[in-house]
């Protein structure tokens, strides 16, 4: 596990600071978990990315060309 001295600004810190507690977690904790959930974030943006450029878009048209053009059912207009 690495050390990493950050500096943020007083308000910032705050926020975390209630965050953290209201959450029953360290602040260390939190922002450990903030940056993962952003890295995660990022990663998947980039492979849902790298897999649309793969995509072939003839073969999307033609399969949504063979969805019937009806009325939603009764409740599932929202």
């Amino acid at each position: 596990m690495s050390a990493l001295s950050l500096r943020l600004p007083d308000s910032v810190h705050r926020h975390i600071k209630e965050l953290a507690q209201k959450e029953g977690v360290s602040i260390n904790q939190f922002i450990a978990s903030a940056v993962a959930e952003k890295v995660s974030a990022i990663a998947t943006e980039e492979y849902l990315l790298s897999r649309a450029q793969r995509a072939d878009k003839k073969a999307f048209a033609a399969i949504l060309n063979q969805v019937p053009n009806r009325q939603p059912m009764a409740d599932d207009e929202l």
